[in-house]
């Protein structure tokens, strides 16, 4: 079957989720490095508020900091990190499947690209996505998703000794006892 979005569907622009768990609090879409500075010009012209965070770093030891970010990641504009800055809700316009279109579509970052594949080898789909809730899978239109997941993985292979994850401190209000924030060795 061929991957569509689902009639009047902008949930993956809109729901956020803690990644790898709570403690790390809600992610944001991920962002290269090489994407970040078109990101924040992007916003600038569109006369937008928004709020990059680290996402992946890397060190040669564990008692130093990291020393290279692989990736950042472009948070939500609600407290509670939900909803992509660049999703329009506000003009009234639809997208050509009915939901709310992206502000970027064109310029929109790698990650937007990717979705809803998760993985490329075996090939898998976000089971939040309501596409794969109702439809299971899709086998045809994903060369496009495939070739930027391709992209994104280069990017993040390194020699580095260690790992770092960033925790945002951002999620829902009832979970903020448990949300820490900043870098954590993987």
């Amino acid at each position: 079957m061929e991957f569509q979005c689902i009639k009047e569907c902008s949930q993956c622009c809109i729901e956020r989720e803690y990644y790898p768990s709570k403690k790390f609090g809600k992610i944001g879409v991920l962002i290269l490095p090489e994407e970040k500075e078109r990101i924040e010009k992007l916003a600038v012209r569109k006369k937008l508020k928004i709020k990059i965070l680290p996402r992946i770093g890397i060190s040669h030891s564990k008692d130093e900091m990291p020393t290279e970010i692989l990736a950042f990641q472009l948070m939500g504009i609600e407290e509670s990190g939900n909803t992509c800055p660049f999703l329009d809700k506000e003009s009234g316009n639809k997208s050509p499947h009915g939901g709310f279109p992206c502000k970027i579509y064109k310029e929109r970052p790698l990650a937007c690209s990717t979705y809803p594949l998760i993985e490329s080898n075996p090939m898998t789909l976000d089971k939040k996505c309501k596409f794969c809730q109702e439809y299971g899978n899709a086998d045809e239109n994903l060369i496009g998703e495939i070739e930027s997941l391709l992209k994104i993985k280069s990017r993040m292979n390194t020699n580095a000794k260690k790992v770092w994850r960033y925790a945002t401190g951002i999620g829902e209000k009832e979970d903020r006892p448990t949300i820490q924030k900043g870098w954590f060795l993987e």
